[in-house]
């Protein structure tokens, strides 16, 4: 019996565990978008990395995630669901124990690559299944179990990152997914049914290619920009090259080609162009955040690995409760309305951490996380209603890839720039705080006094060691300021967004993938 379309008449057999089986593949790619984050100082040091290098293991994962995430339902329908959820599965899992094997930086980043480019069909597929095996009354129950099953990744991702970081090993965190990704795979195998496979299925190749090679010159451009000083370097010459000549290569393809790989339709509905700056936008304040957050609790403050997991967990508990409250409002309250009180919640949060020192108090962190994660719960939602709101539904398919595209694309850009921002404004403040030290300045004088004198080597080694740290301090506060003014910046958009006549059936999960 195909489990392929269910209806109200004909119940799937084993349900429940197929159910089981899909939800476990979900938490395993959920687990993963988060539970490296405070391990990254760890990982860094056991690759040799530089504080900007190491973030490639994170920006390596979620673009090649962003680029294989469209196709996936051209797989799907070219060679059948369950097969490619299984190669998926089974490569997601192998990529896993590669990134746990790694003893190099290229090596890490090479199989994170992997990983996303296996991970990416995951939770597509796996939303798929579900919402055939339900029938439309029970399709609601299903989509909030799949979106609890979403959300375990920010809630539980940093506390069991931590814990198996500091009482095993960071090798860990790769590792757990093959016990999670062996029952996923064998339950599938025995209790879902494959579809049929459409031989006819095309997909826009030289479309997707150069909206891949795009995505990939961009990510090397703002990776390595800092490190090679930008324009100096006749790599980053190229790369900037290759990314403007893709770029326009994909946009004369896209507005020429009778049906090109990015409906260009999609950009005429203004409520969906406009919902697709605002997750950009999310994409960055959200993810470059977390990255932002792991080097300061365990390197500026000391945290160990575990208590950086814990402070960092309440942050996917606001989501998720937002999330539910926003659920119940959706139809009450007009939609903007939520959208202004989101940006304003993750605006005030970045506020106050402009005011951060190493000396904040654990709670000051937990609250201001939980306020963080909780305007993301009132954006997520809503802006999904809006953005598809006035959309066709046959476009909705195309809309939504397009979608979770851009907020991927908003994660590792911004997650690029904020670690670039924070090696070169330490170096400004650094360069910045030091002019101040000389002997001319009587301020400086009396603390010079206190064992800190620059005419000897100790005096000096302690003088930069804290010149350093109050450069970095300051780095962060202006990343954090950058954040919040651009949490600000796209306000004055939600005037644009029109209101819907009447709220359409959107499967509000599939933003949070």
């Amino acid at each position: 019996m195909s489990n392929a379309s269910a209806s109200s008449t004909s119940p799937v057999a084993n349900r429940g565990a197929i159910t089981a089986c899909v939800v476990l593949a979900v938490i395993m790619q959920a687990l993963d978008t988060t539970i490296a984050n405070v391990a990254l100082p760890y990982i860094q040091g056991s690759v040799s990395a530089s504080a900007d290098q190491i973030n490639w293991v994170l920006t390596s994962y979620i673009v090649a995630a962003a680029i294989m995430t469209p196709p996936s339902g051209f797989l799907a329908a070219k060679f059948g669901r369950k097969r490619v959820l299984l190669v998926a599965i089974a490569g997601f899992v192998g990529a896993s124990v590669l990134c746990g094997l790694a003893q190099s930086l290229n090596q890490i980043v090479a199989f994170r690559l992997l990983q996303g480019l296996f991970g990416a069909s995951l939770v597509p597929l796996s939303q798929g299944i579900l919402l055939d095996i339900y029938t439309v009354e029970e399709r609601g129950s299903a989509m909030a179990l799949f979106g609890v099953s979403v959300m375990v990744g920010p809630v539980l991702g940093p506390v069991i990152g931590g814990w198996l970081t500091d009482n095993i090993s960071w090798r860990w965190v790769f590792y757990i997914n093959v016990p999670i990704g062996a029952l996923a795979f064998a339950g599938i195998v025995v209790f879902v049914s494959e579809t049929k496979r459409d031989a006819l299925a095309k997909l826009d190749w030289f479309g997707f290619g150069m909206m891949s090679l795009f995505i990939a010159s961009l990510q090397l451009f703002l990776d390595r920009g800092e490190q090679l000083d930008w324009f100096s370097s006749g790599e980053i010459v190229l790369e900037s090259i290759i990314c403007a000549a893709a770029f326009y290569l994909l946009l004369v393809h896209t507005l020429t080609a009778e049906k090109s790989f990015v409906n260009p339709k999609l950009f005429l509905d203004q409520n969906f162009t406009i919902s697709m700056i605002f997750i950009f936008v999310i994409g960055i304040t959200y993810l470059a955040s977390l990255a932002l957050m792991t080097p300061y609790l365990q390197t500026l403050m000391g945290y160990p690995v575990i208590t950086a997991g814990i402070v960092m967990g309440p942050r996917g508990l606001g989501t998720m409760l937002c999330m539910f409250i926003v659920g119940r409002l959706i139809g009450k309250i007009d939609t903007r309305w939520l959208l202004v009180l989101g940006l304003g919640l993750t605006a005030w949060a970045m506020y106050d951490m402009t005011g951060w020192t190493p000396d904040v108090s654990q709670w000051t962190i937990v609250s201001v996380g939980f306020i963080q994660g909780a305007g993301l719960g009132f954006l997520f939602v809503p802006l999904t209603t809006i953005a598809f709101a006035t959309l066709p539904a046959h476009m909705r398919g195309d809309g939504t890839g397009l979608y979770n595209l851009s907020r991927n694309i908003g994660s590792s850009v911004g997650i690029s720039i904020v670690s670039a921002l924070i090696v070169e404004n330490t170096q400004s403040n650094h360069e910045s705080i030091a002019a101040y030290v000389t002997p001319f300045n009587h301020a400086f004088n009396a603390v010079a006094a206190q064992g800190l004198s620059p005419l000897t080597a100790a005096g000096r080694a302690s003088l930069n060691e804290i010149i350093t740290l109050q450069s970095t301090i300051i780095a962060y506060m202006d990343d954090f300021k950058l954040l919040m003014l651009m949490s600000l910046a796209v306000v004055p958009l939600v005037l644009l967004l029109r209101k819907p006549k009447a709220a359409p059936a959107v499967d509000h999960s599939a933003v949070m993938e």
